[in-house]
């Protein structure tokens, strides 16, 4: 990382640009590149002129029940608390790009500057990031050393709630604060 440019986040607005964002995350993210809901924005990661990845922010998960623990949330606090919840929907460090601590480097700039780039864009400051991770494939090493909290897992139920169990992977879930408060403050 040290041998590397400055590396940072470069928020992408450039309708050529997000074809070209949409292109490398639908070729080299294990999940493919899908529409982001609600409020969004992405990110090139680069250096020195070159593009090292990408990250995704979204809308939070509608019901996560590790999440809604961790934090203290009723039904009726989550719901209107979503908004202040991005999801990282899609995280990418490109295959060829092998730099020791770049991913968890990246994350350190994202919740640094998150809250002015939101607030710019869509008026207001989000107050959580949360992230899923595939078990079954990865440990969740670069969230764990951007300071991230693994606050639990799925129950493999995917977004639509179907009660058969299984019908998706058991993904770990992370969170970062954007604010001290987030676990103790009065939610509405």
């Amino acid at each position: 990382l040290s041998e590397l440019d400055a590396v940072r986040l470069r928020l992408v607005s450039d309708p050529e640009e997000e074809n070209l964002w949409n292109e490398h995350v639908e070729r080299y993210h294990p999940l493919g590149y899908k529409k982001p809901f609600g409020y969004w924005a992405r990110y090139f990661i680069e250096s020195g002129g070159h593009w090292l990845g990408c990250i995704l922010l979204s809308g939070a998960a509608k019901a996560l029940t590790a999440r809604d623990r961790w934090i203290g949330w009723n039904d009726r606090q989550r719901l209107a608390n979503l908004p202040w919840v991005l999801n990282n929907s899609r995280f990418l460090i490109f295959p060829w790009i092998e730099v020791a601590n770049l991913a968890s480097h990246a994350l350190g700039q994202l919740a640094r500057r998150v809250g002015d780039d939101w607030q710019a864009r869509w008026g207001y400051r989000p107050l959580l990031l949360e992230t899923f991770v595939e078990s079954a494939r990865f440990a969740g090493t670069c969230y764990r050393a951007a300071n991230w909290t693994c606050v639990g897992q799925t129950q493999g139920r995917g977004k639509l709630g179907d009660h058969r169990l299984g019908q998706v992977p058991v993904k770990t879930v992370w969170a970062y604060p954007l604010a001290k408060d987030v676990r103790v403050r009065r939610w509405q």
